[in-house]
């Protein structure tokens, strides 16, 4: 009896891929979602299994519904190809690819936007201001790079640890605990707001030619928005009652 080897991938299919997976969603739609996007970067690594003809059924489940964090979707094409590569040999996996597709979409879209969108992006974005505030015409370049890099390493990174790992890859995205980091990096962009603030505040009075003191004047201020935020209060009235007390004090000085 011939033993059939599980195919494997070679490292110009997975920089294909890499690449590729900048398009993910330059064909969304609204009824599928990234799902051509996510056939189109899959594909290389599909035709070193099946070959350059890929069968009309490995197509067609693999161009139905997908929707996740565009950084995450490299996680889940390493992990969907390792899952191709041994049914194509005849291994009966625990879950076939179509099914763990469906079951880490959402988690992953979710991990993704917390982690990126509302970690990693905020905090590169007070960095770049608190360099602008000095002046330097690198803020937009150090942002860039604050931003950009976590996410190039990450979706380079994914696409091997999901081939590699194949459904034990879940474990470890686990074991990295990112809603945590999300939630630290939310946290270190709120104090570095208020640092910010606090520093705008004393060049601000330098530029009045105030005494240094009257910084602290905004203290009061900022204490009664946290109690107003922290009590419920809608954003958008903070926002009006932020434009005012800016106009007011504007007037005085």
């Amino acid at each position: 009896m011939k033993i059939m080897h599980r195919p494997k991938l070679n490292w110009l299919t997975f920089l294909r891929m890499y690449l590729r997976s900048f398009l993910l969603q330059s064909s969304w739609n609204f009824e599928k979602l990234q799902n051509l996007g996510f056939y189109f970067m899959i594909l290389p690594g599909l035709r070193d299994i099946y070959g350059e003809e890929v069968p009309e059924d490995v197509r067609e489940r693999h161009i139905d519904y997908f929707n996740t964090h565009p950084y995450f979707a490299t996680l889940v094409a390493g992990t969907t190809l390792r899952l191709e590569a041994g049914s194509r040999v005849g291994e009966e996996p625990s879950v076939d690819a179509e099914t763990y597709k469906s079951m880490v979409m959402a988690p992953f879209a979710a991990m993704g936007d917390a982690l990126f969108w509302g970690g990693v992006r905020p905090l590169a974005a007070l960095i770049g201001l608190l360099i602008a505030s000095q002046g330097s015409l690198w803020a937009p370049v150090v942002f860039l790079l604050i931003f950009n890099l976590p996410h190039l390493f990450f979706r380079g990174s994914g696409l091997m640890l999901g081939y590699v790992q194949e459904l034990h890859a879940i474990e470890t995205v686990q074991k990295c605990r990112f809603p945590d980091l999300a939630i630290r990096l939310k946290e270190s962009t709120t104090i570095l707001i208020g640092v910010l603030c606090a520093y705008l505040s004393f060049k601000g009075c330098e530029h009045q030619e105030l005494p240094a003191v009257w910084g602290f004047v905004i203290l009061p201020i900022v204490l009664l928005f946290a109690w107003l935020a922290h009590k419920g209060v809608s954003s958008l009235f903070l926002v009006v009652l932020t434009t005012s007390s800016l106009l007011l004090l504007a007037l005085l000085f």
